[in-house]
This record gives C-alpha cells, structure tokens and sequence, in this order.
C-alpha cells in the first residue's frame, strides 16, 4: 500500500467516524474556502441555459468523489440524471453512501412533514412533492475505481456528459508513480480521463495547484479542446495577479 493510500485510508475512517457519531457531519470539502461547488453548479447552469445540457438526463461521474458532496448538491439544484461518484479509496466510497443515506433520510423526513401540512391546507402542495419524488429515481452510484489502474466496465455506456476533476489531477500530479512505459501518473492522465467523457461532453477540472495556462497545456490537446473557464476572486501580488484555484471546462470531440 502505497503511502498516498494510507493517508486517504485514516483520513476517511476518522470521518466516517466522526459521520457516524454526528450525521450532519458529511466531512472535508474540497475548495470549500473558494465557494469552487456553487461557482461550479452555476457554470453547468449556463451550460442547460445554452441547450448543451439537459439536468434531466445529463449523466455525471465524479472522479475522487470524497464524501459525494459534488453529486448531492446537483441533486438538490435539480440534476436528476445518472450520477456515479468513483474514488479508490473504499473509506471515500463508504462515507459517500453514508452521506448520501442521511441526505436521503432527511429529505423524506421533510417530504412527509410537507405532504401532512399540504395536506391539510392545500392539496397542490402534495402533488407538488409527488412530482419531485418521482424526478429523483434515477441511479445515484458511488463505487470503487481507480482512473490510474482499472478499466472502465459496463457503466461507462457511450460515456458521461459531465465528468468532474475537483482535486484529483492535483493529487496525482504529486504522486512518484510511473506508468508501463515509463511516463509519470500525470502524464497519462489526459488520456485516461477523455475517454470517459461522451463526444459532445464536458470535462471540468478544478486545481489549486496548477495555473489555467498549465492547465490547457495539460487538458487542451487529443479529443478535449478548451471551452471556457470559471471566475474566481483575484489577489495582487509583487504586481502579478492570480487566484487561489482555477478551473477549466474542455469539451470532447469527434476526433
């Protein structure tokens, strides 16, 4: 076990266990301080707006899911697709469930209160949950899988509309790790994870530790051409500006 392993390993047990003791405790949020998840939600926003996505049907895979917090909040901004969240930590992928268990017990503990008090002042109301209950059934997956190491199985179809990177590349970028023919885990990367995306799809990946131009030279080549980028608040420094993280959209094309 290699030691990046064992860190995400005792990481996550000390969730897991912190989730059990106190389920609104749903652990780390990566990029939290950078509000990175609602400046990501509205970026997929404009893209339903421009008819390039459609949140009823739009499948998503999560690449390093964490505690799924990414998926969640599409769930409740009202993506209602496919959506699985993969990591190769089994601690993430148990906590992520666990999470996602409590969000759903919660919800419909709130959906009965509203259907009782619907009931008893307007029936509208009941219809109301009713539909929303019914526009949640679609899958939501969390599941062990390593980019670097396992071949994409039968849930890979055509590939996904979104996939999300918020972190992962920036872990493996600091991973030692060589590939069969000699190559670092991060060189490698780009070509593991366009394959993932469906032609037409989308790719974002967030980074704190790579700029947006090292980004491009990374992403923006092969089947992903640069598509846009998200706005983040700036800083001055010694008269250069930059931001905190960075994150680019690529999207997949035909060839």
């Amino acid at each position: 076990m290699s030691e990046s392993s064992r860190h995400w390993d005792t990481t996550y047990a000390n969730e897991l266990s912190n989730h059990a003791a106190n389920p609104s405790d749903s652990g780390t949020v990566w990029f939290a301080d950078s509000d990175a998840s609602p400046k990501i939600l509205a970026y997929l926003e404009s893209l339903s707006q421009d008819g390039l996505l459609d949140p009823s049907s739009a499948r998503f895979l999560d690449l390093g899911t964490g505690n799924g917090h990414m998926l969640l909040e599409l769930r409740e901004e009202g993506w209602t697709g496919e959506m699985l969240g993969v990591d190769y930590s089994e601690g993430s992928v148990s906590l992520a469930r666990n999470v996602a268990a409590a969000v759903t017990a919660r919800s419909e503990t709130m959906e009965e209160e509203s259907v009782i008090e619907g009931a008893e002042v307007d029936d509208n109301a009941v219809k109301e949950v009713d539909v929303g209950e019914e526009a949640c059934t679609k899958a939501l997956h969390f599941a062990v899988w390593d980019i670097l190491h396992d071949e994409p199985v039968d849930w890979l179809g055509e590939g996904f509309d979104v996939v999300l990177d918020k972190g992962t590349f920036d872990a493996i970028s600091l991973s030692a790790e060589m590939d069969g023919v000699g190559r670092r885990a991060c060189e490698s990367y780009r070509e593991r994870v366009e394959r993932l995306v469906k032609v037409g799809g989308f790719l974002l990946v967030t980074s704190c530790n790579w700029t947006e131009e090292e980004l491009r030279g990374w992403f923006d080549q092969g089947k992903l051409a640069y598509w846009g980028r998200l706005k983040y608040p700036t800083f001055t420094f010694g008269g250069v500006k930059g931001q905190t993280i960075c994150s680019l959209c690529l999207r997949r094309q035909t060839s």
